[in-house]
């Protein structure tokens, strides 16, 4: 059954939320938790714990033998953001930034940890510090870009997406960013562009191929959006995104009865 929708409605009736995975664009959304933590601790850390629960209890221990550590700091941040643990992420790593000023990688998790809590304005601000325009990192430029597309700066976010693609060319999770500002300002067109191109990298994750079915059905063209979010998954994941599809096409024609705020797609925050 041809699918009915407002995007008008959409847009007033949702919001995107700033994942705590990166989500979009074959990248997740927390860097594994061993990236950040190897180096932390000496040897123990070599086997670094995969279990975001055991990682907060053991980077938790570390941190507390000594707060100003720079490096326990962002082992535990990094554990707490991982385990859904945001406001206390964001507590430690503020703490950090105090005892470790200028310390650009304790910066960028803070930025970021307030990105997850919806501190949008404080979170664009702190990234801001955590490099430079003589020496940008495209991870945070696109984090920027989130941010700012949070706030309904949707030019103004382009503008970081494609400063971020110009250092990592086709990145799916930049181009994914890019394509949802782009459905937010209601230039469906584009937004399916960026999209497809995200779509097209042999890394985009499962969240591209939603969003491009998402931005498809919202032209109208809900069997082609169909075949998009099925295609060459197990029936299990198929279903499951054809669910996510109707029921954000659904919500967009009548959201009465769903919350008032639905998260329609994830942004993407590159680690």
């Amino acid at each position: 059954m041809r699918q009915r929708f407002s995007l008008a409605r959409l847009l007033a009736s949702t919001s995107l939320v700033a994942a705590v995975a990166m989500g979009l664009g074959g990248c997740t959304g927390m860097s594994k938790l061993s990236d950040v933590t190897g180096s932390v601790g000496g040897p123990r850390a070599e086997a670094a714990p995969t279990d975001p629960a055991r990682a907060v209890e053991v980077y938790g221990e570390r941190y507390r033998a000594n707060p100003r550590d720079a490096e326990a700091a962002l082992a535990y941040g990094q554990a707490l953001r991982a385990n859904g643990q945001r406001a206390q992420a964001a507590a430690v790593l503020e703490q950090a930034t105090i005892a470790n000023p200028g310390n650009k990688a304790l910066l960028a998790q803070y930025g970021r940890a307030l990105a997850d809590n919806g501190n949008f304005q404080q979170a664009y601000d702190v990234l801001s510090k955590a490099h430079s325009p003589d020496n940008p990192d495209w991870r945070l430029l696109s984090v920027q870009g989130t941010a700012l597309d949070q706030m309904g700066r949707h030019e103004e976010a382009r503008s970081y997406y494609t400063s971020a693609l110009k250092i990592a060319p086709g990145d799916p999770g930049v181009l994914s960013n890019l394509g949802l500002s782009y459905m937010l300002s209601k230039d469906l067109p584009k937004a399916e562009e960026a999209l497809r191109q995200a779509h097209a990298s042999p890394r985009a994750s499962s969240r591209v191929r939603q969003n491009l079915g998402l931005v498809v059905g919202l032209q109208g063209r809900f069997a082609e959006a169909e075949t998009i979010v099925k295609a060459d998954l197990p029936p299990d994941q198929a279903a499951a995104n054809v669910t996510y599809l109707k029921e954000m096409l659904s919500r967009s024609d009548n959201h009465r009865g769903g919350p008032k705020r639905t998260p329609v797609a994830s942004l993407n925050q590159p680690d």
